[in-house]
């Protein structure tokens, strides 16, 4: 993926179970290796048992400094949002990777920070999608559930992550039989493509046949049951 124009706040928002902590966690990664300080925040009020600080390890690891409610992984289900977000969205000096919650429940956490978000006005909004979710399954239904997080964020989508996968079990004629619902939803969202993720294994198949392709590691799982819940 093409390290050009880095945003100094990069939020990952979508439909819940479409992968976006997987991918906010890889990108973060990603973008410790340009950028110097790198903070990822946890904005996930609905669900806190999958979690980017289900990623602690490989984070601290790689020097990302993760930013998450006390509460993540425990069997407290609280709207509490970390206070340390607001100094990273106004520290000039650190790059912010934001994983909003799901849906448009999830988003409204990401409202309370939009004015500062917006008047910072260095940041993109990137819409994780995925093919294989039933309440995403074609261009029509993935719009409608990007109407109703941004309204309740009170922001704009600026890009798309194409994240259609399943998992362990995806394979690259998955990957590809994505790419023309991923074109439809960037058309009628009149909204470009930022990236397609694609597993490790997989990339290098993949690599001359999709633009923007970024290879991911499987870093937070969840498996297929829980997927279609």
């Amino acid at each position: 993926m093409d390290s050009r124009g880095i945003k100094r706040i990069t939020i990952f928002s979508g439909h819940y179970g479409s992968g976006k902590t997987n991918v906010a966690v890889n990108y973060a990664l990603w973008l410790k290796s340009h950028c110097d300080k790198v903070s990822i925040a946890d904005l996930d009020i609905v669900n806190p048992y999958f979690r980017t600080k289900d990623s602690m390890a490989v984070l601290e690891e790689n020097g990302v400094k993760l930013i998450s409610s006390e509460f993540a992984n425990s069997n407290v289900d609280v709207p509490a949002l970390p206070a340390e977000t607001y100094g990273v969205l106004q520290n000039r000096e650190i790059h912010a990777v934001i994983d909003v919650g799901g849906d448009d429940r999830g988003a409204l956490a990401l409202g309370r920070y939009s004015d500062a978000i917006l008047e910072d006005g260095d940041y993109e909004l990137l819409f994780v999608i995925n093919k294989f979710r039933p309440l995403t399954r074609n261009a029509d239904l993935t719009l409608e559930i990007m109407a109703e997080i941004e309204k309740a964020c009170h922001m704009k989508f600026t890009a798309i992550v194409n994240d259609s996968n399943l998992g362990d079990e995806t394979t690259a004629e998955d990957v590809l039989d994505s790419v023309s619902y991923a074109n439809e939803v960037s058309e009628k969202a009149g909204i470009p493509i930022k990236m397609t993720t694609v597993k490790k294994d997989l990339y290098e198949s993949l690599s001359d046949k999709i633009d923007n392709l970024m290879p991911i590691e499987l870093y937070v799982r969840q498996s297929w049951a829980e997927r279609n819940e």
